[in-house]
């Protein structure tokens, strides 16, 4: 299944698995980027690691093949399987949103972007959840089979 034909399904989950993605692209990049900022807020820098943190989880939530590549913790593996229902999946991005939502407290700041890449991604999975859809972890990102094709 190619990713043009993961998109046509028209299942929730995959948008929210590739809204995921960009939710981590976007911790990353604007975590490193507000961390190093000598003029803001100190509470500011605590919102950065936090969203440096989030970026990590979310790419071993949404890239499962990881979990058996990279050397984790067993407790780790089990609080990230636990995370493998399109509403906990919800939740999870919410909390994470809701956190990033906070920063604004503290001052305005690029990670607004990245509240709200993951709301929508809350917002996807929450979707998938409401009308029923199974979640479908998409192909390219090693969901269904390429995990144990490599096991």
């Amino acid at each position: 299944m190619t990713l043009k034909d993961e998109f046509a399904t028209r299942n929730f989950s995959i948008y929210g698995q590739w809204l995921g993605i960009l939710s981590m692209i976007l911790c990353f990049a604007l975590g490193i980027a507000n961390l190093f900022n000598l003029f803001g807020h100190f509470l500011l820098i605590i919102f950065s690691i936090i969203a440096l943190v989030s970026c990590f989880v979310i790419l071993f939530i949404e890239v499962p093949l990881l979990l058996r590549i990279c050397p984790t913790s067993a407790a780790f593996d089990a609080a990230i399987r636990k995370v493998s229902t399109n509403y906990m999946r919800a939740a999870t991005y919410a909390g994470m949103a809701v956190i990033q939502w906070l920063s604004i407290v503290v001052a305005a700041s690029s990670l607004i972007a990245a509240a709200v890449v993951l709301t929508f991604t809350a917002a996807c999975y929450a979707l998938a959840g409401v009308k029923g859809q199974a979640f479908v972890g998409s192909k390219t990102l090693g969901g269904a089979g390429v995990a144990q094709m490599i096991v």
